[in-house]
């Protein structure tokens, strides 16, 4: 076989359909469209209007706004960093932090840092370093005996010491 030899299989390709040309073509005068008006010419885009009416995307009222400050932090429950550790993928003794568990493979990518959150069991002694931890997370760290440091959030820049 020679590249020259290469074919589409029979069918996969059709010709275009010429339109406009005669009515004994079955697919002149009007060419498929119908008759006159809007959508009979070309550059057609009427999605959402109501033929006058107030669209419904406008009758409708405006809700909230998007926080472009807001902060996407992952959020990680304490029974998966225990599944890390009884898999070998987590060092118990290092501290743990955004860039070890992305380096484990517990976490996709690094955001604006970590959540610990307390559902699951926990039972080895670590250290951790986050960027924000709920009560309970904290609780069960401290029961079996590791600890939780809470990241200072970076300071905004141009602002003045107090």
């Amino acid at each position: 076989m020679k590249l020259s030899d290469l074919r589409d299989k029979p069918g996969a390709r059709k010709p275009g359909r010429r339109v406009g040309r005669g009515i004994g073509s079955g697919k002149g005068k009007t060419a498929g469209r119908g008759v006159k008006g809007q959508k009979a010419r070309s550059g057609v885009a009427i999605k959402g209007f109501e033929g006058g009416q107030m669209p419904l995307h406008r009758r409708l009222p405006k809700r909230g706004f998007n926080n472009i400050f807001r902060k996407s932090f992952n959020e990680i429950n304490l029974g998966r960093v225990q599944q890390a550790i009884d898999a070998g993928k987590l060092d118990p003794a290092a501290t743990v932090d955004v860039a070890v568990l992305v380096k484990a493979g517990v976490l996709r990518r690094v955001k604006d840092g970590v959540r610990l959150l307390g559902a699951g069991e926990i039972t080895a002694k670590i250290a951790f370093s986050v960027a924000g931890a709920s009560k309970s997370a904290v609780a069960a760290v401290e029961k079996a005996g590791g600890s939780v440091t809470i990241l200072a959030p970076k300071a905004e820049t141009g602002e003045k010491a107090a």
